[in-house]
């Protein structure tokens, strides 16, 4: 088939070719020596020599994607940050077993492909990865005209992460009278965006909101947290106070939490442990939606919980380089989150 015959289906090699030569040199800023093929190469080369310092290693692998999200940022006409998405949605996810990230693979998929967009999109994954000591070792950037929409594009990606084996989170000692600790979210992260869109689907997202002191698309469009900074210290403590963490993602605290529980414990959440920020009040009001749907589809400023002993609640703290807040206790049960 001729290369016009293949443009005229609605892939466009060129372009394809010219969002590689944009991305390149953001991808190459994220190796390091362990890495020996990236870019360029039909799979990326890692030097598996770096886990020899470890004692018992432990491969620790996960995909997500954005979601929805993606619409808000087409919308908005802003790429970048969606990037960092899916890189720290990603890193949260294996963190919560202990581990930390060694490379990161991308998929960038569209109905028709903007280079300039693809570029934008992978550099904030880039810039993502560099931040988190993480390569971004490979990735598909695929054109799927009668698959998606025009102008429709969707973003997923793979962290593979190690850790040793005797460090695995969640221990087996949780019980009741433990306590749940959260550390704030940057807001709903990735998650819950397809009822946000239909909230204000007829507001004006760039108008300065008064209850924000910013633009909603702003407040929305902030990238997903990556909590391994401020996690990392109280990990890597000999013998850590932290028995269990959980994400709070898709599900929020009703389904999340649960995950990560023993068959014998419910936990119990004060609602009136934190302050809930001002985009979830608004979003609550603005659509009307119940408190216990709240609590199941929204972090609610609450992206990342910790469960630790009592007496260890001081110690997490001196470790962690920002306010944390005692957002509940475990209580004998049966994997049930009750919210009061």
């Amino acid at each position: 088939m001729a290369k016009s015959d293949y443009a005229a289906s609605g892939v466009d090699i060129d372009a394809g070719n010219r969002a590689v030569e944009l991305m390149k040199e953001a991808v190459q800023s994220t190796y390091g020596s362990e890495v020996l093929a990236g870019i360029g190469a039909f799979g990326g080369l890692y030097d598996a020599g770096v886990l020899q310092s470890l004692k018992a290693p432990v491969l620790v692998a996960s995909t997500d994607g954005v979601g929805t999200k993606v619409k808000l940022a087409a919308r908005a006409g802003r790429y970048r940050s969606i990037g960092h998405d899916i890189v720290n949605h990603c890193i949260d996810d294996i963190l919560v077993q202990g581990a930390r990230p060694l490379f990161f693979l991308d998929y960038f998929a569209t109905s028709h492909l903007d280079p300039e967009i693809c570029a934008e999109v992978v550099t904030g994954i880039s810039e993502a990865c560099r931040e988190a000591g993480c390569a971004l070792l490979g990735g598909e950037t695929a054109e799927m005209p009668g698959v998606y929409m025009p102008g429709e594009f969707d973003l997923a990606g793979t962290i593979v992460g190690v850790l040793e084996r005797d460090r695995i989170l969640p221990r087996t000692d949780l019980h009741p009278g433990d306590v749940v600790v959260g550390l704030a979210s940057s807001g709903p992260h990735t998650n819950g965006y397809s009822l946000i869109r239909r909230i204000f689907e007829n507001v004006s997202i760039e108008a300065i909101n008064p209850e924000l002191g910013r633009s909603l698309v702003d407040a929305l469009l902030v990238p997903h947290r990556s909590y391994l900074p401020v996690l990392k210290a109280a990990l890597d403590l000999p013998g850590s106070p932290i028995k269990a963490l959980a994400h709070l993602t898709g599900g929020g605290f009703v389904e999340n939490i649960p995950r990560v529980l023993p068959g014998n414990v419910d936990v119990v959440i004060h609602t009136n442990a934190w302050t809930v920020p001002a985009l979830f009040r608004l979003i609550q009001v603005q659509g009307e939606i119940a408190p216990e749907e709240m609590y199941q589809v929204f972090n609610m400023g609450i992206g990342m919980v910790a469960i630790v002993d009592k007496k260890e609640v001081d110690a997490l703290r001196k470790a962690i380089p920002e306010e944390i807040f005692i957002v509940g206790e475990l209580v004998e049960g049966q994997r049930k989150v009750i919210l009061k």
